[in-house]
């Protein structure tokens, strides 16, 4: 399949939709509170009340965070998509996108293996 310039602005376009999405975004929100976003409140406490074990656990989970590559949004996107199934159950519209993007993936992926496969 050839991509073009239409295609490439459709595809961005279904992902703007997506992540614009106030359901969506209340969903991210909660999955990057569970994620990540108790450790700064766990730092902004432990520095404020000078508990020692508060700011150095918080603290190391932080600078876990900030290394490059870190693969934390492989956790936190999955979450917030089962919450926004389980929240906003009739959210047919993003949910199918959301479906539709990942069936489009998991494909591509298959056809770089074969594809690699026969080299």
């Amino acid at each position: 399949m050839k991509i073009t310039k239409e295609t490439i602005l459709r595809r961005i376009k279904r992902l703007i939709y997506c992540v614009t999405n106030p359901r969506f975004l209340l969903c991210f929100g909660i999955a990057w509170m569970i994620t990540n976003g108790w450790a700064y409140v766990l730092l902004g406490f432990g520095a404020y009340l000078n508990i020692e074990w508060m700011t150095a656990v918080s603290g190391i989970y932080i600078a876990f965070l900030w290394l490059p590559f870190t693969p934390e949004k492989l956790i936190t996107v999955p979450i917030s998509i089962a919450l926004l199934r389980l929240l906003f159950p009739k959210d047919e519209k993003t949910l199918g996108l959301l479906r539709e993007m990942g069936r489009r993936a998991k494909k591509e992926i298959k056809k770089r293996r074969e594809k690699k496969k026969g080299e």
